[in-house]
């Protein structure tokens, strides 16, 4: 069977594995989840008890959550490195520095502003120290990210990689949350207009909106959640 990746909406993180599964080529599911909904839902504990996405259920039908390990599977399948380099090459070191760095620090940064959104019940005092320690921290993890970005058109060379697909679902955060102008960091804004402008990545953000684009072809359909749950689910 194709793998299955189950990816969240709005603005999830997981937009940027379903363009790294275009770049791999090699056909795939998708299965498209409300997160503000679908996800919170009871029966979702059943592939994945943390109701988080992303979610990746295997071609040998295992389920697989947790970003980093995802994108480790997905490393392990390109044959062809056009999504990850050579183990254990300089340039594969880079990479998994680059996808902790991003997956760990610079994603964490943004819970205190998530947190302030979702509060169940308002709370205008804390909601707004959570914002300005929010702010605070996004911004100082932006400033790390930026010294690490080198003069190459992605973060790791001339073509996108497992890192590149990582980051673009996270970074366009700084603007849904009014953070600062992404102009502040002219290296990280530069690499980030390249990503947004490939044809994968404006296909998974197409996706991710409920519109219907062509990709490669590799996308051999959607599975409801409810099937994916009744078949996977634990």
């Amino acid at each position: 069977m194709e793998p299955i990746l189950v990816y969240g909406f709005p603005a999830g993180s997981s937009m940027g594995l379903v363009a790294a599964l275009e770049w791999l080529g090699k056909p795939y599911r998708l299965c498209r989840v409300d997160m503000l909904g679908e996800m919170r839902d009871a029966s979702y504990a059943r592939i994945n008890a943390r109701h988080e996405t992303p979610v990746l259920i295997t071609d040998a039908g295992r389920v697989l959550t947790e970003t980093m390990a995802i994108a480790a599977w997905l490393e392990a399948r390109d044959s062809e490195r056009r999504i990850s380099f050579a183990p254990l090459s300089l340039e594969a070191d880079r990479m998994h520095q680059l996808i902790g760095f991003i997956n760990t620090g610079f994603t964490g940064a943004f819970s205190p502003l998530w947190a302030a959104l979702e509060m169940a019940k308002p709370n205008p005092q804390m909601q707004a120290s959570l914002r300005e320690f929010g702010a605070a921290r996004v911004i100082e993890r932006h400033d790390k990210l930026e010294s690490m970005i080198g003069d190459q058109s992605f973060l790791i060379g001339e073509h996108p990689t497992l890192a590149d697909g990582i980051l673009v679902g996270v970074a366009r955060w700084l603007e849904f949350h009014q953070v600062a102008d992404p102009a502040r960091w002219p290296k990280l804004a530069a690499v980030r207009r390249r990503i947004e402008a490939d044809p994968a990545v404006i296909y998974a953000m197409a996706l991710e909106d409920g519109s219907i684009r062509s990709g490669t072809g590799a996308c051999v359909g959607h599975i409801p959640l409810a099937e994916v749950i009744e078949r996977f689910g634990g």
